[in-house]
């Protein structure tokens, strides 16, 4: 019989994948947190080691803190003192991994590497996650940055207007989903050892085909008006009578079935498609603009065309409630991840340091 716990519901569910393994957090801010949290609602036990004073996004509010920090506990411990390292030490005895986000001069001098903590347990895997790598250097390297140093922000927006930023952060949120993988990945392993990650590497990862088109073909990105694709066309946003519309039209089939709708003729070929580019556009441009946002995704989505309104962050929780969790006072984006037989316990983010006393009689 496989072991239950109450999920936030109170209904039986199997423990989490993640049971059994342990996790110490030396996390700041988003990057850090947001990897462990992941694991946290995996089943992972995380402890948030926070120094005295606390986490600094505690002060940036409380939904802030609580949607990056449920499923942990709190321990304050001063890694500055003697004190705080001796304790440091007992907990990494008795865990798989440590993860940390801070620059590197800072996680050496806090000895937060494996190298410093090996004498305290072989097979705990350290995890670094830093701008430009342990041995890149302090400049530095907040997801803002990065993203205009890796070339993300120069490929976006409006052609004729400035480069353009996306409105959340998408380089500490992969990188912190890449830190995690390396995390597990190396606890698999069965090995302990040193995890390097940093957001520059990970956002020029995730500009994989870009790179490479530039790089074997010479072909620089460019923008295009309306956030449009550079090789499927058509496939970017449209105003309509009423709103704007995704549409994405990556196959042949997908615009046989399009076009139908819409009532256009001709440009059977993905290839006479991007050759004709201007032509096409105007076209659907056209024939998008007899009918709202809402009224076209509801059309094109029974034909099985990608296809969806754009709607404000409000609009689109309240259309999809499935993803809401409560966890405390506080109501949530629940995890992404979904397992057959298991279903997360959503528990409150930690106050600060509540649970050191817990910790200290354990150990």
């Amino acid at each position: 019989m496989s072991a239950c716990a109450k999920n936030q519901d109170g209904v039986m569910s199997a423990v989490g994948p993640l049971a059994g393994i342990r996790i110490l957090e030396v996390g700041v801010m988003l990057a850090g947190p947001y990897a462990t949290m992941m694991l946290a609602d995996l089943g992972a036990e995380v402890i948030k080691i926070e120094p005295p004073g606390g986490e600094i996004s505690r002060q940036v509010g409380d939904a802030y803190f609580a949607s990056l920090n449920r499923n942990k506990r709190s321990v304050c411990l001063d890694l500055r003192s003697e004190q705080g390292r001796a304790r440091l030490g007992e907990l990494v005895a008795d865990s798989h991994a440590l993860l940390v986000n801070m620059k590197p001069s800072a996680i050496r001098r806090l000895g937060l590497t494996y190298d410093a903590l090996k004498q305290f347990n072989e097979s705990i895997v350290c995890v670094a996650m830093t701008g430009f790598g342990l041995n890149g250097g302090d400049d530095p390297a907040f997801d803002y940055v990065i993203q205009a140093a890796t070339g993300v922000a120069a490929m976006t927006g409006d052609p004729d207007g400035p480069p353009t930023l996306p409105g959340y952060s998408s380089a500490d949120n992969s990188t912190g989903l890449t830190a995690a993988l390396g995390l597990l990945a190396q606890i698999v392993s069965g090995r302990g050892g040193q995890v390097d990650v940093c957001l520059r590497d990970v956002m020029f990862s995730q500009l994989n085909y870009r790179a490479a088109v530039y790089l074997n073909d010479g072909v620089e990105p460019r923008r295009y008006p309306n956030g449009a694709h550079s090789y499927y066309v058509p496939a970017q946003l449209f105003p309509t009578a009423d709103g704007y519309l995704a549409l994405f039209i990556t196959h042949d089939a997908f615009w046989a079935a399009f076009a139908g709708e819409a009532g256009i003729e001709g440009f059977p070929t993905m290839a006479e498609r991007s050759a004709r580019r201007d032509e096409v556009l105007a076209l659907v441009s056209a024939a998008l603009a007899r009918d709202t946002a809402a009224g076209w995704e509801e059309r094109l989505r029974v034909l099985g065309i990608p296809a969806a309104a754009v709607r404000t962050l409000p609009e689109a929780l309240k259309a999809t409630p499935e993803v809401l969790v409560t966890a405390g006072d506080f109501q949530l984006v629940g995890s992404p991840i979904r397992i057959d037989g298991y279903e997360p316990v959503y528990r409150p983010a930690p106050r600060f340091d509540e649970h050191s006393e817990v910790e200290a009689q354990s150990s």
